[in-house]
């Protein structure tokens, strides 16, 4: 995979970056911990966490699994969004049902999809300087470093930053040496009005980004993209199948086979990687075939310019295709 070098640190990590939301919801530490071994072993060396992800024990997990390789991943980790409250209620129930979650698959599937649910719903913590304290402190003791490469607010709106301290504190973190460097992750509408209004907090930008997405231009800023298919690959592939000459005329345009199992995926998350070089991409999965697939697409240079002419096809006619499906 393509070396990224992290602005402010100097450190070196892979392009492609494990998203650890799925650790520790519908998921156990023994299977968490060797789901990020797995990770690791297929070449993932970048690591984005969130104190919210896992009912509040994702980041925990996480710090277990880096004891074990130091100095050898970097990892980004949010403030905005608390873990819920009754973690430890939760940790517990999660610990009765285990033995239901391995006999019945379905469970473990609405277990994982609630705990969705509730990450969705979450309120988030004020952005404010005390409060970013907090959950600085919290994540450094969670994740048992004293460093965190990349720290950003969590789905951060312009309007909600206001607190004149809260720019100086992270500024005062990141020159003690307990941030490599800050910024906002949020949805891709929301940053055009954070770096218009609040710049100095979108020197590292995280958003999502796919083949059918609007770009948005230069930003000048170090960014990690997320969501290159989820629901979009969903939608698309659903819209292509119902559409056979239009999936037979965009697989001869782009030369090559929309109808194979697993070549749209493949080709949406290549054109991520392919169109953002210099950016991290995540993606996350309990699928540890998957998790292989990824790493195996991010390697394979012969889908780079099927990668980009998908990626000019969708732009041209995927809004058209989405909407007649």
């Amino acid at each position: 995979m393509n070396p990224i070098t992290l602005p402010n640190t100097g450190r070196t990590t892979t392009q492609l970056g494990f998203g650890c939301s799925s650790l520790m919801g519908a998921t156990g530490r023994k299977e968490s911990l060797a789901l990020l071994e797995h990770a690791f072993d297929a070449g993932f060396r970048h690591f984005d966490v969130a104190p919210m992800y896992g009912y509040g024990a994702a980041e925990g997990c996480l710090g277990d699994f880096m004891a074990l390789h130091p100095d050898e991943v970097t990892i980004t980790t949010k403030y905005g969004i608390p873990p819920p409250p009754n973690q430890g209620l939760m940790r517990a129930a999660r610990r009765a049902i285990g033995p239901l979650l391995k006999a019945i698959p379905s469970v473990k599937k609405r277990l994982a999809s609630a705990a969705n649910t509730v990450t969705a719903a979450a309120p988030k913590a004020p952005f404010t300087a005390a409060a970013a304290q907090v959950s600085l402190d919290n994540s450094l003791r969670e994740l048992g470093t004293d460093r965190i490469d990349l720290f950003l607010l969590h789905e951060a709106e312009a309007q909600e930053l206001t607190d004149d301290a809260l720019l100086p504190f992270l500024e005062n973190a990141q020159a003690a040496g307990k941030i490599g460097a800050f910024g906002c992750g949020s949805t891709a509408g929301s940053i055009p009005a954070l770096v218009t209004h609040k710049p100095a907090y979108t020197r590292i930008l995280q958003y999502e980004w796919s083949v059918l997405g609007k770009p948005l231009g230069p930003l000048n800023a170090f960014t990690l993209h997320h969501r290159s298919l989820t629901e979009h690959f969903q939608e698309l592939q659903t819209a292509l199948a119902r559409k056979p000459e239009t999936r037979n005329r965009w697989s001869t345009e782009i030369n090559a086979d929309l109808a194979q199992p697993g070549m749209l995926a493949a080709l949406m998350l290549k054109a991520s990687l392919v169109h953002n070089p210099e950016s991290i991409v995540l993606v996350s999965s309990r699928n540890r075939h998957h998790i292989t697939e990824n790493v195996r697409v991010a390697s394979d240079d012969s889908l780079i310019e099927p990668a980009r002419k998908l990626y000019t096809v969708a732009q041209r006619e995927g809004a058209t295709v989405l909407g007649g499906s």
